[in-house]
């Protein structure tokens, strides 16, 4: 390869290096105007642990999926618009949903991110229901009880927005414009269908909202909540409903206030293990592999400061999991050094200089590198799929592996080429290897 083209990649990975090394430092750092910290998961910096059970009595059997997976969307979208850093929101078993809010230790302000959600229903007139039989001549009935349940929830709500009822807001009343999505469309085009000149009810939160009588078929998935409304109080209920509204309602089980202080030592314990394992690597590394060792434990430090680096710009949540990832994937970036190594050996024992040795060593290494990487990045695409603990591992494993890669075949490649240009070290003995072998 030619000289001045190995020494501009080289100049390219210290600069690489120094930039990563300037980012992946601990604390926060300025980059374009952002200030970088790295994200820590609940079991790190501590938090809320909620859990919450969700009504499905009113839920068709066979869709309790559905419904609870709309429930987890929904809860996911409120506590975002909250500005709670990575949360995690995922069903257990069958009705049950956790909530874990990292960084937020008072517990009632997480519960009132979920509570504040609003349930939005739309319900039809019940022909079935009979009044209770009494003497008294007046008979209080619950509104809620005079119509039945459909399909059609707050789920399928695409915006709610305020508008006026006339043309001037000066004397037009403030209501509420809903559009649905193009299934919460469908839905209500088949309630219009089949409630003609019978009234629709909305509820929000158990509360009747408006029942008007349907007068046409509505088959472009907008509806009005019209009421008592100020301007103010209707923008704060399209605030609510476009923070979401619940398919189901839901009811708290359980609180916890998680402190830090159990990550914060198994954080410790596993950089005092990290670091134990890598120096023994490095060890290993530069005993058995002489010159070329050192230089893949300099290779190894820039592909740790890059990763870490990467983390801290992705805004990768770490958790233990993750961090677990993370020193696997060191783990896999050394052995693709001891395959090119090992590669560059069998081509020095048939005689070749070690320029040519080199570059053939890493023809040859190339391919079980690719594949026994590309079968650990099947493996984490697989694991990416299970719950948020195992999804941590994955991401970070698979990020380690493609910048492992890069680091092999680039930044290891490149140190390799500059000890040939230099006439003390370009020989075989570089690798251990006798010359008259």
């Amino acid at each position: 390869m030619n000289r001045n083209k190995v020494f501009s990649v080289f100049i390219v990975i210290i600069a690489v290096a120094v930039l990563a090394g300037y980012l992946a430092n601990p604390y926060g750092v300025d980059f374009f105007g952002k200030n970088l910290l790295y994200k820590l998961g609940l079991d790190l910096q501590g938090g809320t642990h909620l859990v919450y059970q969700a009504d499905l009595s009113q839920i068709e059997p066979g869709a309790e999926g559905d419904a609870m997976s709309g429930v987890r969307d929904v809860i996911e979208r409120r506590v975002n618009s909250f500005g709670v850093t990575e949360p995690t929101v995922q069903v257990s078993g069958d009705d049950r949903l956790i909530v874990e809010l990292p960084g937020v230790t008072e517990i009632d302000e997480a519960v009132s991110l979920i509570g504040e959600t609003p349930l939005l229903e739309f319900r039809e007139e019940d022909p079935n229901y009979k009044f209770p039989e009494t003497d008294e001549e007046t008979v209080e009935v619950d509104p809620y009880q005079l119509f039945t349940a459909t399909h059609l929830t707050g789920a399928h709500l695409k915006r709610a927005e305020v508008t006026f009822s006339g043309q001037s807001t000066a004397v037009s009343e403030p209501q509420i414009s809903l559009q649905f999505d193009s299934v919460g469309s469908d839905l209500f085009k088949e309630i219009t269908e089949r409630n003609l000149g019978r009234r629709v009810a909305i509820f929000l939160d158990g509360e009747l909202v408006v029942a008007p009588v349907v007068q046409n078929v509505i088959t472009n998935g907008q509806a009005v909540i019209t009421g008592q409304y100020t301007t103010e109080r209707a923008r704060e209920e399209a605030t609510r409903l476009n923070s979401g509204a619940l398919p189901v309602s839901i009811e708290l089980l359980s609180q916890q206030n998680i402190g830090p202080t159990l990550g914060k030592i198994s954080v410790s314990q596993s950089m005092v293990a990290g670091v134990i394992g890598l120096l023994v690597v490095v060890l290993f590394m530069i005993l058995y592999y002489k010159l070329p060792g050192l230089l893949s434990a300099v290779a190894l430090l820039i592909y740790t400061v890059t990763t870490l680096a990467i983390f801290k710009i992705l805004g990768i949540t770490l958790t233990l999991a993750s961090i677990a990832g993370f020193i696997l994937s060191i783990g896999m970036a050394i052995d693709a050094n001891i395959l090119i190594f090992e590669r560059t050996r069998e081509e020095l024992r048939k005689g070749k200089m070690l320029p040519a040795a080199i570059e053939d060593g890493f023809s040859r290494a190339w391919p079980s590198i690719r594949d026994g990487n590309l079968s650990s990045l099947i493996t984490a695409g697989v694991l990416f799929t299970g719950t948020s603990f195992v999804r941590g591992f994955a991401i970070t494993l698979g990020i380690g592996i493609l910048i492992s890669m890069f680091s092999a075949i680039t930044v290891t490649r490149t140190f390799l080429r500059l000890i040939t240009f230099l006439k003390m070290f370009n020989t075989p003995r570089v690798f251990g290897i006798k010359e008259n072998t």
